[in-house]
């Protein structure tokens, strides 16, 4: 049992070293306000048109900052956030994190900062978000544009979540203080070649990126609880699809290694035709590793999605 205990202690030790190395490379690079779930860190840069920036499944604001933030900060108010539990935002240890929940939280954001009629912007599980606010209060959005979004609850999960799927919040807790760091380590080449291919990962990643905060105990127990969420509510939701009163287009990398673009791209575009696909040679980590080709998707759903904030049926060339 002691020697159980001192390795317990051993691994929490290594964990905390980690996390002080992850925070010191990679420092809170916006500001600080409140809101229900305690402190949130957001960056707000630029003027013009608003865009709001929804990152995925493990990631922070750093996953816009590889070139996209200030290519679209030109002529955009952009505001990216961490979500509440992720990068330098809290969140509390049970607080519900569903699509939908995480929606909510979203229009109170917008409420604290004062972003009227956003572009909306998604990334990954961030999507899937995006499109919940548009059923929650679509006359609040101006827009959708959709970055390898979730859009469906359909097709199987990428083995790289594997270590994700935890339902105990205390052993979630545990492993978040204990073994997660160093899997997360040992593993780093396969989950990169999964997450970014067939791409490289980019060089500036770790750091501009973000990346190195995927180390700390928090980012591991929240994402867990994102991803056993992930799903929650989603068939529901994707049933008021036809009736969305803003226009929503997507862009997909066709090697995508996490989330199919047949399935959450082409079957969700086959179902709902007024919807637009823009489909590129990549994978997942487009703002990542194509930022140019993103801002160049935004700037264009932007221009094209200037005008009144609500639509009954919107026409082709304002999704295309």
């Amino acid at each position: 049992m002691s020697l159980l205990l001192l390795c317990g202690a051993g691994l929490a030790l290594n964990t905390y070293l980690w996390k002080r190395r992850a925070e010191q490379a990679v420092p809170p690079r916006g500001s600080f306000t409140r809101i229900s779930t305690g402190r949130l860190h957001y960056l707000d840069v630029g003027a013009g048109p608003e865009i709001l920036l929804i990152h995925g499944l493990g990631g922070q604001m750093g996953n816009f900052d590889c070139g996209l933030i200030d290519n679209l900060a030109r002529d955009h108010r952009v505001i990216a956030i961490d979500r509440p539990g992720m990068g330098y935002s809290e969140r509390p240890l049970t607080q519900p994190c569903a699509p939908d929940d995480t929606a909510a939280l979203m229009f109170e954001i917008m409420d604290k900062l004062d972003i009227k009629a956003p572009l909306v912007v998604g990334h990954s599980l961030g999507g899937a978000i995006a499109l919940a606010m548009a059923v929650q209060n679509a006359e609040r959005l101006r827009g959708l544009a959709l970055l390898a979004p979730l859009t469906l609850r359909a097709g199987r999960p990428a083995p790289v979540f594997d270590g994700m799927k935890i339902r105990s919040d205390f052993l979630r807790w545990l492993a978040a203080w204990t073994v997660a760091t160093p899997a997360a380590l040992r593993q780093a080449s396969a989950v990169i070649d999964q997450v970014y291919g067939p791409e490289e990962m980019p060089p500036n990643a770790p750091i501009q990126g973000g990346a190195m905060l995927t180390l700390r105990p928090s980012h591991f127990y929240h994402s867990s609880r994102d991803y056993m969420q992930s799903g929650d509510g989603l068939e529901e939701m994707s049933r008021k699809y036809a009736g969305l009163t803003v226009p929503v287009r997507l862009l997909y990398g066709t090697e995508d290694r996490i989330l199919d673009p047949q399935i959450h791209g082409a079957k969700l575009v086959g179902r709902h035709p007024q919807m637009g696909l823009k489909l590129v040679p990549g994978g997942h980590m487009l703002p990542l590793t194509q930022p140019v080709v993103c801002a160049e998707f935004i700037r264009d759903a932007s221009e094209k999605m200037r005008g009144s904030l609500t639509i009954k049926r919107a026409s082709p060339e304002v999704y295309r």
